[in-house]
């Protein structure tokens, strides 16, 4: 198994520090800036040996040449971003797979936030690093693909196993919350879960990971296809894509 560190950064951004302690290799996934990874390895003893990214958002690659710099690292993204990610030395698409140590990740094609996001996923992990695709409770803006790939994209995601760690790369999911009851407040399994989040940002403690059980049950996003998430929203006979750009303009309208 590998070990997951989460580094908290910026305002409200995750980078992840995954170590394989059989061969010592180390990855950090979209890492915003350097120094929080370098003093992390630092403590650990670790040694960087990739940077696995996901997209090109600045506040994802910020750090790939510092610790390219300083680590020799290789920097791995997708080849629609080769010309968009700092520093890149590998690209990869769907069915490629990515080894860390004795570890490997299917990678995954998942456009609709960017046209070249790609989400990596270690199986025997239990463990999907979707970048800015998928949130717990909510998923990305689509700045450059449609709400038809989007959806196509979470779809791959939902045919996951439920007990799929969801590690996504930003802190959103109390702000997801408020929006999600609006659109689903008679989901009891989502209310609960509302005040469990509360409670974990009121103590401080990362919301993230969440299963993909729980975003099954509880985010809008992925029960576009509900029929009862589809009645609540007075499109019982429409098909699931428009739903889920219904669902995502309300999002972008929202303001808590």
């Amino acid at each position: 198994m590998i070990e997951i560190v989460q580094l908290p950064v910026l305002t409200d951004n995750y980078v992840y520090l995954l170590h394989d302690p059989c061969s010592g290799a180390t990855a950090a996934v979209d890492p915003a800036v350097a120094e929080p990874v370098l003093r992390a390895l630092d403590e650990r003893g670790w040694r960087l040996s990739q940077v696995l990214n996901t997209h090109h958002h600045s506040d994802h690659v910020g750090g790939n040449l510092s610790l390219k710099e300083r680590t020799g690292c290789e920097i791995v993204g997708s080849w629609h971003d080769r010309g968009r990610i700092p520093g890149i030395d590998r690209t990869v698409g769907e069915g490629d797979t990515v080894h860390l140590g004795e570890a490997s990740a299917s990678v995954l094609d998942v456009p609709g936030h960017t046209l070249g996001h790609i989400a990596y996923w270690f199986a025997e992990d239990h463990a999907l690093f979707c970048g800015d695709t998928l949130f717990a409770l909510g998923c990305g803006r689509l700045f450059e693909g449609s709400a038809e790939d989007m959806w196509r994209s979470l779809g791959k995601l939902r045919g996951l196993p439920a007990a799929t760690r969801v590690y996504c790369a930003h802190e959103y999911t109390q702000a997801n919350a408020r929006f999600a009851v609006t659109v689903e407040p008679q989901n009891r399994a989502l209310a609960d879960r509302v005040l469990h989040v509360d409670q974990l940002r009121r103590c401080g403690s990362p919301t993230v990971p969440s299963t993909l059980g729980e975003e099954l049950a509880t985010n809008p996003f992925l029960r576009a296809d509900d029929a009862s998430l589809k009645a609540r929203l007075g499109m019982a006979a429409a098909g699931d894509v428009a739903v889920f750009a219904e669902i995502r303009r309300r999002k972008d309208r929202f303001r808590a």
